[in-house]
């Protein structure tokens, strides 16, 4: 018991208590009448659990006493500047009270878990947003314009010939001009082909032939013989293949729907002009109605 006596984490919560009955007993006014704060047993332990997040560790009396005094403080200062309208003409206070609107309707939209059936025509409805890329496997040597200038022709057609002999067992590393690249990738999807050679380099590499020596094929460095190993055509994966990603699009899409849905039925309680602009289909194009 006499342990227990000196626990920290007891003495915060009888002060807690404590508070919460004096403020009962001090104020005994309707809790819905317009001077009325009242601070909860469940806002104490908001404020308690805050700083424990923040410090890992529980507050002290003291510290507790302070988390109270600045809630009192801030909900005070709070309704004095919504009774003064200080919030009407602030951007910043606009936009966020806007963002938990915004939230209270995507979180009705969260509620809902797709079935296959949805996931599945999601799919066949957007196929290009799911579409797995081409993949390419491919070795390449350099040939620099600028260094080579007029002997360019003739060195690629040498060293395509030089290539074609040698096949598989040549060192294409020593061969043709310093590159800062890799001379061999494996794998890599045709927009990171076109990300690093440049677009035209990608969609040739779609149209050469497999397993020879070919070229010269253009890039935003100068030209390159190029030898495609392997090429995995571009395709819709099945859904248990791209379940994850569907089903995040599938959600942002219902959210933006339960958003748009939301809103139009506030806006239906309003009446919006917008000077200077007719006619009225005008304006409704402008805010947004349907």
């Amino acid at each position: 018991m006499h342990k227990l006596l000196h626990e920290p984490l007891l003495h915060f919560l009888l002060l807690g208590a404590a508070l919460f009955v004096v403020f009962g007993v001090v104020d005994k006014r309707p809790s819905d009448e317009p001077g009325h704060i009242v601070i909860t047993p469940g806002q104490i332990a908001s404020l308690t659990a805050g700083f424990t997040r923040t410090w890992q560790r529980p507050p002290t009396a003291e510290e507790l006493a302070g988390l109270i005094h600045d809630a009192i403080r801030e909900e005070v200062y709070y309704r004095e500047a919504m009774a003064l309208g200080l919030e009407r003409d602030d951007s910043i206070i606009r936009r966020r009270l806007r963002q938990k609107m915004e939230f209270i309707a995507e979180d009705v939209a969260a509620l809902a878990e797709p079935t296959d059936e949805e996931l599945q025509a999601y799919l066949h409805a957007h196929p290009d947003t799911f579409r797995l890329e081409h993949r390419f496997s491919f070795r390449h040597v350099y040939l620099n314009p600028e260094r080579r200038r007029a002997s360019l022709t003739d060195d690629t057609a040498q060293l395509l010939t030089t290539l074609h002999q040698a096949g598989d067992q040549v060192d294409i590393a020593a061969l043709g001009d310093a590159f800062l690249l890799e001379h061999e990738f494996e794998g890599v999807p045709g927009s990171e082909v076109a990300k690093l050679f440049g677009e035209p380099f990608a969609t040739a590499l779609g149209t050469l032939g497999p397993e020879q020596w070919q070229g010269p094929v253009p890039s935003g460095y100068g030209v390159h013989l190029v030898f495609v190993s392997a090429r995995t055509e571009g395709r819709v994966p099945a859904l248990e293949e791209a379940r994850d990603a569907v089903r995040r699009e599938w959600a942002n899409v219902q959210q933006q729907h339960a958003q748009e849905t939301f809103y139009q039925r506030l806006l239906k309680r309003y009446t919006v002009t917008i000077e200077g602009v007719e006619p009225e289909a005008e304006q409704k194009k402008w805010m947004g109605a349907k």
